[in-house]
């Protein structure tokens, strides 16, 4: 099995780690197991993942805030562990920049195709394919996953980028949730809407320095990319 990708898994349930490690090598990835959160950053640092999954409950340093952490070093691909039926775990680990979340129990192969899924969602796109999306005050290049609002470089976690690139794809198209799961989530998710207006939330908060409001909602229905004009 080619070596596709290494993946930091962080949990304090062994059991935990050593399924993900026999399921996640079997496809291929490098998996570092660590189930102390004190010892995240260094292993993080050491390993350069190309995915992280954090548990929120850990000894040490919580997976909330290593997530925030994380985040302010590297735009790696996250994915939060939360117990099942806890939503509020789940928002806030969006809100801390997780690009996804997994619900313990879980499923070993779900899991897997979740890391396959914002690993893919990382790489650059075919310059050739590909290169730019430009709309007033707004640029998006594809091809080195670079956006750049009325002059500022915005720094976007995987997820964000992919909504955002879907939204200006498909301008005045109206999209409900659950197109946005499919399109931008990319498989089978097994999550909820929240997620969607969570991560719109964030890139709007991200997007302020632009003069207009580029994703409106459009009450009832969903959300639609809106912007002025598009220049050719």
């Amino acid at each position: 099995m080619p070596y596709i990708g290494k993946v930091l898994v962080v949990d304090d349930d062994q059991n935990v780690l050593e399924l993900v490690k026999l399921y996640g090598e079997r496809e291929g990835f490098n998996v570092i197991g660590i189930n102390d959160g004190d010892a995240v950053l260094a292993a993080f640092d050491r390993e350069n993942p190309d995915v992280v999954i954090l548990d929120i409950m850990l000894p040490g340093t919580d997976g909330l805030t290593l997530c925030r952490t994380l985040r302010s070093i590297r735009m790696v691909p996250i994915i939060m562990l939360t117990a099942k039926g806890e939503e509020a775990d789940r928002v806030l680990g969006l809100e801390m920049g997780a690009d996804d979340y997994v619900s313990k129990p879980f499923s070993p192969r779900e899991l897997v195709a979740r890391i396959k899924a914002v690993q893919r969602r990382t790489q650059p796109i075919d310059a050739l394919i590909y290169s730019k999306l430009k709309y007033a005050e707004l640029e998006i290049e594809a091809d080195i996953r670079r956006v750049n609002a009325n002059g500022s470089i915005v720094e976007l976690t995987p997820r964000e980028f992919d909504l955002l690139y879907h939204f200006a794809q498909n301008p005045r198209r109206v999209f409900n949730r659950d197109d946005l799961l499919s399109a931008v989530w990319g498989y089978d998710y097994y999550g909820d809407q929240r997620t969607v207006d969570v991560h719109i939330r964030r890139l709007r908060e991200k997007l302020r320095d632009l003069s207009y409001e580029c994703i409106t909602t459009v009450w009832g229905v969903g959300y639609q990319f809106t912007p002025p004009s598009k220049e050719v």
